[in-house]
């Protein structure tokens, strides 16, 4: 297979670099930096382009991996018709922003991906949609050839997974970095708090949240309530969190 990669982050590196580790070929990577575009492509062995009006009409697969907001910009510039299958790698971005294109569809990895860091994508879910039947077999059928846990979804399927996916590493993750927080205030380690950190990952992997939810909310515990949000008094930020994901966590009880 032929194939374009349009963009030259995190997404755009590692869909590549697997697409070439199977044996397609990239022809061109496109970029409005060119520094960047010619550091990708100089891995991937293929042409380096940083105007879109030079994309080549004749691939079988245009990636679009580009932020949200630069998806629009790249569909009204990119060369019509196009031979292949036009598709973009959003979470939130629906398909049919793409719905000009003869062949068009989203392959999107629900997993946070950094270039400067190499990832195995077998394990990393892609979700797979097509403008029709055909076109979405024909990609899950590609898709799985990089990774077996490739699913088909529509676009509100693959909206909820998105917006999972922030609850579970962005939000998650600044949650780590206000325990840091508090833990520096008191010249304690943030070392101290990863053996839990590390438990809670590994329970979830087993179970269902809710049945091993544990703290002062789960038991009714108002006593340690009160103490943590007196503690809390000096940060509103932290003390509304506090409040709200205590209040989140007294809900899903029942």
């Amino acid at each position: 297979m032929t194939i374009v990669i349009l963009g030259s982050g995190n997404v755009a590196t590692h869909i590549g670099k697997a697409f070439h580790a199977l044996g397609h070929q990239i022809l061109q990577v496109y970029s409005r930096d060119k520094a960047n575009a010619n550091a990708l492509a100089s891995v991937l062995n293929a042409d380096t382009v940083d105007v879109v009006s030079e994309i080549t009409d004749s691939a079988d697969l245009y990636l679009i991996a580009v932020a949200d907001q630069a998806i629009q910009q790249i569909v009204d510039t990119l060369p019509k018709p196009v031979k292949g299958i036009v598709v973009h790698c959003s979470g939130a971005a629906d398909i049919n922003i793409l719905a000009h294109f003869p062949l068009y569809g989203v392959v999107y990895p629900a997993q946070s991906l950094r270039k400067d860091i190499s990832t195995s994508l077998k394990n990393i879910p892609f979700g797979i949609e097509g403008a029709n039947t055909e076109i979405s077999d024909r990609l899950l059928e590609l898709m799985r050839h990089i990774s077996a846990k490739s699913f088909l979804c529509d676009s509100e399927q693959r909206l909820a997974l998105h917006i999972a996916a922030v609850f579970v590493n962005n939000f998650s993750n600044v949650l780590f970095q206000t325990a840091y927080n508090i833990m520096q205030e008191q010249n304690l380690s943030f070392d101290l708090l990863k053996p839990i950190i590390l438990e809670t990952a590994q329970n979830v992997q087993k179970h269902i949240p809710k049945d091993v939810q544990t703290g002062p909310a789960m038991r009714g515990d108002t006593e340690t309530i009160k103490k943590h949000l007196q503690f809390l008094m000096k940060n509103p930020y932290w003390l509304k969190i506090y409040q709200q994901l205590t209040e989140e966590i007294i809900r899903n009880k029942g």
